[in-house]
Formats: structure tokens, C-alpha cells, sequence
């Protein structure tokens, strides 16, 4: 299965893309589809995110169509947004995008690429084949990119190069609560997501170095009944903290998060569901910071930290019922 590109007959499909630019801010550009809704189907959303988190230029383009179209073998397909632009991906992996409206332009191009893993080329793994409510793919970890910014009314005119985290989601719509992470720096980094699912909580998530590759997923991270001997979760809106534990039999993993309260420093995202797009179901803010412990069992149980990592400028977000504001207008 080629996991990131184009698959027409699912229900939707959502691609996010976020650039870590050299000044220090941040964009994150979505280009997301149910081509059966009713209301609110076609989705561009583009936000530039300031290096001090504030204040944060976002518009959500509601685009009469958003054609999903595969061009090649392998990886090769075209998102044909109506009126704004194209992103194009070739057989390689190789990603360009040319978006244009009256309010900003963006043109990017990929000139490296790093995937999920060596031996596994999406987090998922074995879970993808499964008929799941959701999926989730990362395409590309932190990939070099060039790239051309205009936002006219901010006066904003930059160009260089980025790097590139690059995701996907498809299947019937997003979970009622979940949770996203993402964190990189230099060759080391750390991305996961989850929430509730089919009754339970799962969680996926993978730490990546130079000298040590860590996944874990369920059965491993999964609860029943917010009840699981190899995973323990703490998800709190009100302090802007997300804690998550998860072991298996020979290592286990500590990830702490964390973000400003300041209002101004958060933005919104819609969601996609059978009936369109629901907007602001979920908040993410670009100025978290991640601690991360890695533990390994010695033969007589006791455990034995192995590594442990800081994260700034990391990506921390909270959707549905983990987002108390969800569905209200922001100020």
C-alpha cells in the first residue's frame, strides 16, 4: 500500500504539512477533503506562526473542490485545490507546492526526504491493513526544503530553506478526543499521536536518533476502560500538559509536554467528519516543550534510563474532548 498517496475511495483524506522556517516561525498548511459532506468539504488551511507565538496570521479557504488525482507509480499524485493551487508529489517522494490567493503565496520544493523508518515505513505498520475510523501515515520526518513566503499585510517576504514534517490522515473522520506530538531537532525527534478509538485509547508514537530507534503501539499502548498494565496517560487542557507512558516488556518511554496558557500563542484547526468539516474541534500551539525518557528492563526488573532528551519549539496539540473550547468562537 502506498500510504501517502491519493486514495479516492475513502471517505476523506487530510495532508498537513508543517515548515520550520529559518527565522524561527513556523507554517502549517492543510489541504483536506470529504468529498460526500454536505457542508464545509473542501479545506486550505494556511497558518504562519510567528517565532514568539503571537500574533498568528491563519485562514481557512473553503474551496469549491479538491480533485485527488494519481499521476505515476509509487508515490506520484497531484491535490488540485480549486482557485489556490496544486500540491505535487513525485514517485520519489519528492514534494512541491505552488498555492497562491490574494491574501498570501507559498512555493516550496523538498530536496530531501526522511521517512518514518528503515524497517517501517509508516507508524502504523501492521495496523493500516486494518479497516480503522482513522489512519495515520508521517511521509517524511524533517525534510529540507526551499521555499518562497508573501504575506502582503504582514509584510512578510521570506524565503530559504525549511524543514518539512509531512503527514496524512484518511479513513471515515478523526477520533472524538485525541492528542498530537511533534518535536524535532537536528536528527532527533519525537512524534505521536492517538485519543479514543473504537471504545479504547491508543497511541502511536516513535523516537528517532542517530543511535536509537524507539516505536511503540498497541497492544502495548492501548487502554480499555482507561485501564492497561503497559500504559498510563495524563491529558490535562486547563495546564497545557499531556504526559504519556508506555512500556513493553524489555523498555518503556516517559514523554512529558507542555505549552504557554496564553491564549494568543493557540490556534484552531477543523476537523473533518461524515458531514464537513467541524470547525475549531482541536488547538495547536508551536511553543510546547517536550521531555522525553527512555528506560530499558534489566534481567532482574529493575529499570535503567538509557537516554533522556529536551525538545523546544515543539508541537503540541489537543482535539475534541481533550479541548474543553472546541466548536466556540475564538475571540
Amino acid at each position: 500500500m502506498e500510504h501517502f498517496k491519493a486514495h479516492p475511495s475513502s471517505a476523506f483524506e487530510g495532508y498537513y504539512s508543517k515548515f520550520d522556517l529559518p527565522s524561527g516561525a513556523h507554517l502549517a498548511l492543510i489541504i483536506c477533503t470529504i468529498p460526500r459532506a454536505t457542508q464545509l468539504p473542501h479545506m486550505v488551511s494556511f497558518t504562519y506562526y510567528p517565532r514568539n507565538g503571537h500574533p498568528i496570521f491563519q485562514r481557512e479557504h473553503w474551496v469549491s473542490d479538491i480533485q485527488r488525482l494519481n499521476t505515476g507509480p509509487g508515490h506520484a499524485f497531484e491535490l488540485r485545490a480549486a482557485g489556490i493551487g496544486v500540491m505535487r508529489c513525485d514517485d520519489d517522494s519528492t514534494t512541491t507546492y505552488a498555492l497562491e490567493c490574494e491574501e498570501w503565496s507559498f512555493e516550496a520544493k523538498m530536496t530531501s526526504h526522511v521517512p518514518w523508518g528503515a524497517s517501517k515505513d509508516t507508524p502504523e505498520g501492521w495496523l493500516a491493513w486494518l479497516p480503522l475510523p482513522l489512519h495515520w501515515h508521517v511521509n517524511s520526518l524533517a525534510s529540507s526544503c526551499d521555499f518562497t513566503l508573501i504575506i502582503p499585510s504582514r509584510g512578510i517576504e521570506d524565503a530559504g530553506i525549511a524543514t518539512l514534517h509531512q503527514e496524512k490522515n484518511w479513513a471515515s473522520s478523526f477520533p472524538s478526543a485525541h492528542m498530537w506530538v511533534q518535536a524535532r531537532d537536528g536528527d532527533r525527534g519525537i512524534c505521536i499521536a492517538g485519543g479514543k478509538i473504537l471504545g479504547m485509547t491508543a497511541y502511536i508514537l516513535g523516537y528517532r536518533s542517530r543511535d536509537v530507534n524507539f516505536d511503540l503501539m498497541p497492544p502495548y499502548a492501548l487502554s480499555v476502560f482507561d485501564m492497561s498494565p503497559f500504559m498510563s496517560v495524563r491529558v490535562d487542557w486547563e495546564s497545557r500538559v499531556f504526559f504519556l507512558r508506555v512500556q513493553n516488556l524489555w523498555n518503556r518511554i516517559d514523554v512529558s509536554a507542555r505549552a504557554p496558557a496564553d491564549e494568543r500563542t493557540w490556534f484552531g484547526l477543523s476537523s473533518p467528519f461524515a458531514e464537513g468539516h467541524r470547525p475549531n474541534f482541536c488547538t495547536e500551539s508551536f511553543l510546547a516543550t517536550v521531555d522525553v525518557k527512555l528506560w530499558e528492563r534489566r534481567w532482574w526488573g529493575s529499570w535503567r534510563q538509557v537516554r533522556q532528551e529536551h525538545f523546544a519549539g515543539a508541537s503540541l496539540e489537543f482535539g475534541g474532548e481533550y479541548f474543553s473550547r472546541k466548536g466556540k468562537k475564538r475571540d
